[in-house]
């Protein structure tokens, strides 16, 4: 490793624009501990370890230096960027920044006032809404990058989108005590445009929240664990869309034909 532990949680917090007050908040440990971790003078707990995975939408490989880190950059044009083979880069058109924002305003709308819909229920809604979208259509609906890690599949890009909403004054995030850790909860401040969605997109998304809304986080996190895309993708890589076309019952959200399965 090049970096130490510490200084790649201090990285990864300043790339978010967190403040050391408000990552000690959302670990559940105070300012003064967190400092001392990103200086190297306490180490992580196994828990504190998983619970900034999660924070970071990382992999615990990728948060001790194990795996290289995404590099997610939020196009302001649809301009492509060239990758680097070195750091994997994830560019988001501008466009799929706005369908992104929109259908997590429509999910908030719909079912965010929900006591279990928290960070990790929105990652997979969000996640089955798009993997549930490309195999009904063959097309994306938002286009997000889904890594697998053990909490399930996780959308590379929604911190840095959601941070952008909250600048914006589009969200506010409000933490709520649930066991040892902090919930995190997000509080939409406008409507969703609802002009950007066709009637496929709103009924299959309202179909998944039909089906998945009430599921806690644990519940859910079980439930995207047993679908194809994420059993056949190793630990820390992107899932592909593709491999939607070999679900199985109850995951498969498009009715084969006898022609489609030869």
């Amino acid at each position: 490793m090049t970096q130490s532990i510490g200084s790649r949680v201090k990285m990864l917090r300043e790339s978010l624009s967190f403040s050391q007050e408000n990552l000690a908040k959302q670990l559940g440990v105070d300012r003064t501990s967190l400092s001392q971790v990103e200086h190297d003078k306490r180490p992580l707990k196994d828990e504190e370890l998983i619970q900034l995975s999660k924070i970071f939408n990382v992999t615990t490989d990728q948060l001790l230096g194990i795996a290289p880190l995404p590099d997610i950059r939020l196009e302001k044009t649809e301009d492509i960027l060239s990758q680097r083979a070195a750091t994997p880069r994830i560019n988001v058109p501008a466009k799929n920044v706005k369908k992104f924002k929109e259908v997590l305003l429509y999910i908030l709308s719909k079912v965010g006032a929900k006591a279990n819909v928290g960070e990790t229920v929105l990652y997979k809604l969000l996640y089955f809404i798009d993997f549930d979208y490309y195999e009904k259509y063959e097309t994306q609906i938002i286009g997000a990058t889904y890594i697998k890690n053990h909490h399930g599949p996780t959308p590379c890009e929604f911190i840095k989108i959601v941070n952008e909403m909250i600048a914006k004054k589009e969200l506010e995030v409000v933490l709520s005590q649930h066991f040892q850790f902090n919930r995190k909860k997000y509080l939409p401040h406008r409507d969703p445009d609802l002009s950007l969605f066709n009637a496929n997109e709103i009924k299959l998304i309202d179909d998944v929240l039909s089906k998945l809304s009430n599921m806690n986080a644990a519940q859910i996190s079980e439930y995207s664990h047993k679908d194809v895309p994420w059993i056949v993708t190793p630990e820390g890589k992107s899932i592909d869309y593709e491999t939607v076309f070999y679900r199985v019952a109850p995951y498969s959200a498009r009715e084969y034909n006898d022609e489609d399965l030869r």
